[in-house]
């Protein structure tokens, strides 16, 4: 067999398993996995998205870091996972200023406990979802109306529209 023609395989392969990989993230199941706060689920979450080809990567898997730091036991672990989260988290927004990033940073000050001082943003985030809401995606708008139900920053109200839901 021409090795030529066996180099091209393995690429063919290695790009559509590359592919496969970032088909492999729904947004939808990551929005919902965050807000259930389920541990085996976030861990799981966290493999598909470092194993995804998507842009968004490090700050979905930021997030989703910092998702289980919440949901640890010991306060050293759930500080070592929220520092790590944090830090991919700022570097990924510095990267990208992806209009996502503010919704999901929103989410993260709001629950954040005092003590990692992490809330200086909260207001401009907020303001930030409040004016592009139109402009994002189905998925993240339907994440966002299911955040205003349990938040106290962000109501539905303050996105100017009506809903049936």
């Amino acid at each position: 067999m021409d090795f030529k023609f066996i180099y091209l395989l393995i690429l063919f392969f290695v790009i559509c398993g590359s592919v496969k990989a970032g088909a492999n993230f729904d947004k939808a199941a990551f929005y919902n996995i965050m807000a259930a706060g389920d541990m085996a689920k976030v861990e799981h979450e966290i493999g598909v998205v470092q194993n995804a080809t998507i842009p968004e990567k490090l700050g979905y898997e930021a997030v989703l870091l910092i998702r289980k730091a919440g949901l640890l036991a010991k306060p050293k672990d759930k500080l070592r996972y929220f520092k790590e989260g944090k830090i991919k988290f700022e570097r990924a927004i510095n990267e990208d200023d992806n209009s996502e990033y503010h919704f999901l940073r929103l989410t993260i000050e709001e629950n954040a406990p005092n003590i990692v001082k992490y809330k200086k943003d909260i207001d401009s985030d907020k303001q930030y979802v409040i004016q592009h809401y139109k402009n994002y995606p189905a998925v993240v708008q339907k994440a966002i109306i299911d955040y205003c139900k349990r938040s106290k920053v962000l109501h539905k109200e303050d996105l100017n529209f009506t809903t049936n839901g």
